[in-house]
């Protein structure tokens, strides 16, 4: 009887963890964990979705695959948690989004332990972290890279746009909506977009900088205080994602000025909402995030590692960073990201 009951328990605990493969045939069954930092994030969400449709093209006759999204819930001690209750299911690779990009040591030591590979990923542990063993990776974009770009975008509009200096003081008065305090990417992103505005001759007055935690709604909270406090003063607005810079596209809409009191907006990620916002001329620029190549390269991986093989070393820096590159989007090249989403979407779709 109590061999029963254990049997039992046992089953229940791998149904409800959510990483297990009810069918009972486990020996070709690959089973990825992912753990995010958030579930509130869009790009996250649509970095996963990607995740998940790419696993899917890699199943095979003889290879099922199973993929388990749990959420950290902005919590580390939540998302170790998470990470644990899918070890304990049984999961073959974990790909992580960190809650806190210095916390990573639990995880890690619960994973070796178990000998499961992990691939973190959009926030980068710190490097010492990720070289404490050989089955540790990242997957992400450099994100001095996107804030050089947004820079060179921001100052490239402003050049050629005179009438942006709409007091024609010679200096452009802005305000930045930073993403996260001690964030990598927020920091990253901070300093060389305004470093590269400056290095090519845009002459910057900072008016404020405004933390919102990546998130739109606190965005528009912190832009409506600043349009009370400085009004048509602000020429210039430069946010580290693009979900806070649809936040300050919202406030500039209910705020009732005509469009051409309104700054230029400048974003990062590539999101859709921002893309249909720069055809709108209500955002100048955003810094694509390739999510669909990141994903492409995470699938490729959970799958190479599953199988006991050895990854591909001359896409991995250092053997183990895998870096996607951002791509410039403006009006100029607006047509060509639109028309993608509509492709990715339609193809969505279209998946039985």
């Amino acid at each position: 009887m109590a061999i029963v009951l254990s049997a039992i328990i046992g089953s229940v605990v791998l149904a409800l963890s959510g990483c297990s493969d009810q069918s009972g045939q486990t020996e070709k069954t690959l089973r990825v964990g992912v753990i995010t930092y958030s579930q509130d994030d869009p790009f996250i969400n649509a970095l996963t979705d990607e995740l998940k449709a790419h696993l899917k093209t890699m199943e095979s006759e003889e290879r099922r695959i199973i993929v388990s999204i749990k959420s950290g819930n902005d919590d580390q001690q939540e998302q170790n948690e998470k990470v644990e209750e899918m070890i304990d299911a049984g999961c073959d690779v974990l790909c992580v989004n960190l809650v806190d990009r210095t916390a990573p040591y639990r995880i890690i030591r619960m994973a070796r332990n178990e000998k499961i590979p992990v691939i973190f990923f959009n926030r980068e542990p710190v490097k010492e972290d990720l070289m404490q063993w050989d089955k540790l990776y990242y997957v992400g974009c450099d994100a001095e890279q996107s804030g050089i770009m947004q820079g060179e975008i921001a100052a490239e509009y402003i050049n050629s746009h005179p009438e942006v200096d709409k007091n024609e003081d010679g200096k452009i008065q802005y305000v930045l909506l930073e993403g996260e305090a001690g964030h990598q990417d927020a920091i990253s992103r901070t300093e060389y977009s305004v470093k590269t505005l400056m290095k090519n001759d845009v002459s910057l007055e900072k008016l404020s900088y405004q933390f919102a935690d990546w998130n739109r709604g606190q965005a528009e909270n912190r832009m409506n205080r600043l349009i009370s406090q400085y009004g048509t003063e602000i020429e210039l607005v430069l946010s580290n994602n693009d979900e806070m810079a649809l936040g300050a596209v919202e406030a500039y809409r209910k705020v009732g000025y005509i469009r051409k009191d309104w700054p230029v907006i400048f974003g990062i990620d590539g999101l859709e909402d921002a893309l249909e916002a720069v055809k709108a001329g209500e955002m100048q620029g955003s810094i694509y995030n390739d999510r669909v190549d990141q994903a492409k390269e995470m699938a490729k991986m959970a799958v190479t590692l599953f199988e006991g093989k050895d990854l591909d070393q001359e896409s991995l820096k250092d053997g183990r960073y895998y870096f996607s590159e951002y791509k410039k989007v403006d009006g100029s090249n607006i047509e060509e990201y639109l028309n993608a989403e509509e492709e990715e979407a339609d193809g969505k779709n279209m998946e039985p």
